[in-house]
């Protein structure tokens, strides 16, 4: 299986269908060696050849044992144990969040170990100006939906009273430049913005 893998890594590296020359030689292999494994995983579904180029690419089993992963692959669950820790090491209160329909939305919080405790909510929806989380969210998400986030917390802090003329729905230069530097620095911070001290 590690030898024949070789074939399936380098399909997967190349990212579209190779010659069996160029995808024996990005396996470390002779194509004599490569053959009678692609046609194994022909037969499985792992690979398909295409019959007018003969190249060879990743098959329907591939597809399906990716998407398989990808619903496997959960980032709360895979999350959720570290926050514990993270709160002891920290002395800090500890909250995931994850993107939802309204923006940076709290869904697990692990309490300080300390006295002091920030209040958090699950399902609360972070402020992208003025948090930390937002600030991250916002510094990796494409513009647009990051823009169309910042038009639906303007409006909920129209409709409660509480828009002011540092929140517009756009992304000043300012701004901009806060979120570069949370993508160059890998963290972001909200200081006295939510709570005081």
């Amino acid at each position: 299986m590690e030898v024949g893998g070789q074939l399936l890594l380098a399909l997967a590296q190349h990212g579209s269908p190779m010659p069996l020359k160029d995808l024996a030689r990005d396996a470390g292999m002779v194509p004599a060696k490569a053959h009678p494994y692609l046609v194994s995983f022909n037969k499985l579904g792992l690979i398909v050849q295409d019959e007018v180029s003969g190249h060879y690419g990743l098959g329907p089993l591939a597809m399906q044992l990716g998407l398989i992963s990808l619903q496997q692959f959960d980032p709360v669950r895979l999350a959720s144990p570290m926050l514990a820790d993270l709160a002891i090491q920290l002395g800090n209160t500890v909250a995931l969040a994850v993107w939802g329909n309204r923006g940076p939305t709290i869904v697990r919080i692990e309490e300080s170990p300390n006295l002091v405790h920030v209040t958090m909510r699950h399902g609360t929806v972070m402020s992208l100006r003025n948090t930390a989380s937002g600030r991250l969210f916002a510094a990796y998400l494409p513009e647009d939906d990051v823009l169309a986030a910042l038009e639906e917390e303007r409006a909920y802090e129209q409709r409660y009273g509480v828009a002011t003329e540092s929140s517009p729905a756009s992304i000043d230069a300012a701004f901009r430049k806060l979120l570069e530097t949370v993508r160059i620095n890998g963290i972001s911070d909200a200081v006295n913005l939510s709570v005081p001290g």
